[in-house]
């Protein structure tokens, strides 16, 4: 670690975990029991009797314990004392520490973990009742004491103090000449930098639960919604989550030549009305009435019933998460809202940098490029829901239901998707050894929701691939999402289980796994056997990414812009964070959409529930999208899985580094709207 130390400037140095901002301060006040006089004069001390070439390790490692020391922790002799005992200046006894750190940080959050997913079964799988207590059980979040314990007991100020924290803007810098081992003790230095109390961690572990229940039982009964005419559109049996059921459902319908335009119309309508909440409660996930979405009116039995709209659910779930967060803002003082948690902390990518790409793509004179390309295509005026367009995935001659007699015929139950995934790896590149060991480590569950991936934490344990799949079978929406979500899962077994350090398991950001699960699903076709079903697939390539991230940008910015609403005004109600949603949303398509794709005040924007259930996720979808294209000229003539094995267990380094490692290059947009002009030529 001394190699770090002897790089770093010493105006680097100040920049303690202590120091934050004039108004942060008032706020952390009461939390603050070791004040700065005590914490230099126990520096001085510790760099008197072990040397200087410690200084900073000292600094910053007795910054850091005192910003977190409370008074119930012992007085400041205990303190003074404490830090005295516990530095380790010796290299391999540092290195034993990390060590056992690890090895038992490990062992802690693994099982945690596993008691998570058993727990939250009832209300994410199919085959259970459903009761009140699952609920309960699905928000209780098993390790939120964990961190208490572990500060009650002195391991986390142990950690703290010989593990320095590191800025963004520092591992940006200094993390080009690291080394694995010193990227793995930067990430231990990572562990322990806030001192969350367990019931506010419980708190949001709840508010989040109850928002992903909301969500995952959000079905439309789409062979129940009736024309002007009160005829019926959709198959009888179809139920639709929202928003992902519904967008896909839209999409599929580009290839119906005979209702496919008057099917996304009705879709539309649902969307609008789900958004502004005039969606009547009464036909949510319920197949026993009929519903116009266009009048809005309902019917029982051929009569007219009278209903009540949803009135504010969605966005009342959206207000519990800000709360949840507002707590936890209290107990971070050097990233004290969820906004910068997300940029700065999540995705390691500033929030400036973010919006940057993606204003950069959406103003593109490709856009309206793509946009009349389209247009022509389709043979119409453009319409707002045709940001959703997919004619750039070359399809086979083959309609949504036959490719869906093909998946469920294939895949009938969890089992049979369980027992195919060796042989999918194996068509994706992996040779067949690693490709059963990677499929040995994944279980197939079938899932209430659209579906998701949860990887493991504790190596040699089970990720696992959820994915809804019907009694008659998967059909195709299920499939594109299952090998969506099987990238996922190949991505979290290869850096759990493959990289060198458990402290650097996983990747960057989750945008690096978005771009394997999109590798994944763009050769869905491929992997049912239609070797030719992206003749032009360079240029194809290029234009669906694009059109995917011209889409997808949009909402991202709508989605930070919310929640920069909700801290510009804390006590906001419902109706007036829904008047606000719906606002931004119009600025936002009036900005970048509506010269291309028609339409003014649109408000389509704000249908993506990840919204509700996932705060602040939506910027990982198009730096995905990004990481993904990047990734794909990487591999191009070379085998998928090598580099994936290659590029991947890297692990958790900074997104830029990581890139820069893999690709030669950063995130950047200029490649793909390079690609797109090479196309559209």
């Amino acid at each position: 670690m001394s190699r770090i130390i002897t790089t770093i400037c010493f105006a680097i140095v100040a920049s303690t975990l202590v120091a934050i901002t004039t108004n942060e301060k008032v706020k952390m006040k009461a939390n603050i029991y070791i004040d700065a006089a005590i914490a230099e004069s126990v520096t001085k001390s510790l760099v008197a009797k072990v040397g200087e070439k410690n200084n900073f390790r000292i600094m910053r490692g007795v910054g850091q314990v005192a910003a977190l020391w409370r008074k119930e922790d012992g007085t400041p002799e205990v303190f003074e004392s404490f830090c005295k005992r516990n530095f380790i200046a010796d290299e391999q006894e540092l290195d034993t520490l990390f060590n056992k750190l690890q090895r038992n940080l490990e062992v802690m959050h693994g099982y945690f973990h596993k008691i998570d997913m058993k727990l939250k079964e009832p209300v994410q799988l199919t085959g259970f009742q459903i009761t009140d207590i699952d609920d309960v059980f699905g928000g209780y979040d098993i390790s939120s004491h964990l961190d208490d314990d572990l500060f009650a007991n002195k391991i986390a100020f142990i950690a703290a103090l010989n593990f320095p924290y590191f800025s963004l803007e520092e591992k940006t810098n200094l993390g080009k000449q690291w080394s694995r081992k010193q990227w793995a003790y930067a990430r231990m230095g990572d562990r322990f930098t806030t001192r969350i109390p367990a019931d506010v961690l419980q708190n949001m572990s709840q508010v989040l639960a109850a928002s992903d229940a909301y969500i995952s039982s959000y079905n439309i009964c789409m062979g129940n919604l009736l024309t002007k005419k009160g005829e019926k559109l959709f198959p009888a049996e179809m139920k639709l989550i929202c928003h992902w059921g519904l967008r896909d459902e839209l999409k599929s319908d580009y290839s119906d030549k005979k209702q496919g335009a008057e099917k996304q119309e009705m879709i539309y309508s649902v969307m609008k009305r789900i958004i502004d909440q005039s969606i009547p409660a009464e036909v949510i996930n319920n197949d026993k009435i009929t519903w116009n979405p266009l009048s809005n009116l309902v019917f029982a039995d051929g009569k007219q019933v009278a209903t009540k709209p949803e009135n504010n659910v969605r966005y009342q779930h959206l207000l519990n998460a800000f709360a949840a967060n507002k707590l936890i803002d209290t107990y971070s003082p050097q990233l004290p809202t969820a906004l910068e948690r997300n940029f700065n902390e999540d995705l390691e990518i500033l929030q400036k940098d973010v919006e940057g790409l993606f204003k950069t793509l959406l103003t593109s004179a490709e856009a309206k490029r793509v946009a009349t390309l389209i247009q022509s295509r389709l043979g119409r005026k453009l319409r707002p829901y045709d940001i959703w367009y997919n004619g750039f995935k070359s399809r086979p001659s083959l309609t949504e239901a036959e490719l869906s007699a093909i998946t469920s015929k294939k895949y009938p139950n969890p089992q049979a998707m369980e027992a195919d995934l060796p042989s999918i790896l194996m068509k994706l590149g992996w040779k067949a050894d690693k490709a059963r060991q990677i499929a040995s480590l994944i279980k197939v569950d079938a899932a209430l929701g659209s579906g998701h991936a949860a990887g493991a934490v504790m190596r040699n344990d089970y990720a696992h691939l959820r994915t809804r799949i019907a009694t008659t079978g998967m059909d195709y929406k299920g499939y594109n999402i299952a090998i969506h979500e099987f990238g996922h899962n190949t991505e979290q077994t290869i850096t759990l289980n493959d990289v060198d350090f458990w402290m650097l398991n996983g990747v960057p950001n989750t945008a690096f796994t978005e771009a394997v699960a999109f590798l994944f699903q763009k050769r869905d076709l491929e992997l049912l056997g239609f070797n030719n079903a992206n003749v032009d697939a360079e240029k194809n390539l290029a234009l669906d990414d694009f059109w995917s991230c011209y889409e997808i940008m949009g909402v991202a910015l709508l989605d930070i812009a919310t929640w920069e609403w909700m801290y510009a005004h804390p006590n906001a109600t419902a109706e007036e964070l829904k008047a606000a949603v719906l606002n931004k949303a119009k600025e936002i398509w009036n900005t970048y959409y509506a010269n291309v794709l028609g339409g003014k005040d649109e408000t389509i924007l704000a249908i993506y529930s990840h919204m509700i259930d996932n705060p602040l996720y939506l910027s990982n979808y198009p730096i995905g999208h990004l990481i993904c294209f990047q990734v794909e000229g990487q591999i191009k003539g070379k085998s998928m899985a090598d580099e994936i094995q290659r590029m991947y267990t890297q692990g958790r380094i900074i997104p830029q580094v990581w890139m820069n490692n893999s690709v030669g290059a950063a995130i950047s947009v200029e490649p793909l709207l390079q690609a797109v002009r090479n196309a559209l030529k």
